[in-house]
């Protein structure tokens, strides 16, 4: 049996299967992709554009609960990968900030009632 890894996160995010739509633009660029990672803090978008280190960008997350875009004032690019993005999170509005939170908890719960139904013992009948 293989050890166990301890957990190098320090807060919870959304991982694959999550495919949520983003756009994106900075002064230079304007800029489209799938969100394969997320947290409150950022996310990692795969995208066809070059988009360069440390670059600020202004994000739209198109998320499934609500028909607006999520508007993040100022995301980071941390690094880059092939197609793949890493975003720090900068500056949000309150409200969105709020929305954002709520998401990714909602999401959190839901994946935790799942493990629990998958590992509580089944009743006898």
């Amino acid at each position: 049996m293989e050890p166990s890894k301890p957990c190098q996160r320090a807060h919870y995010r959304l991982t694959l299967p999550v495919t949520y739509p983003v756009m994106f633009s900075d002064a230079a660029t304007i800029g489209e992709g799938i969100v394969t990672n997320l947290s409150v803090f950022g996310c990692t978008i795969e995208c066809t554009s070059a988009v360069p280190e440390k670059t600020n960008l202004l994000i739209r997350l198109i998320l499934p609960d609500q028909k607006e875009s999520l508007p993040i004032e100022s995301a980071e690019v941390r690094w880059v990968n092939g197609k793949q993005v890493g975003l720090q999170f900068n500056k949000l509005e309150r409200t969105a900030n709020l929305r954002l939170l709520c998401f990714v908890w909602d999401r959190m719960l839901e994946r935790l009632q799942s493990i629990k139904q998958q590992v509580s013992p089944k009743p006898y009948s």
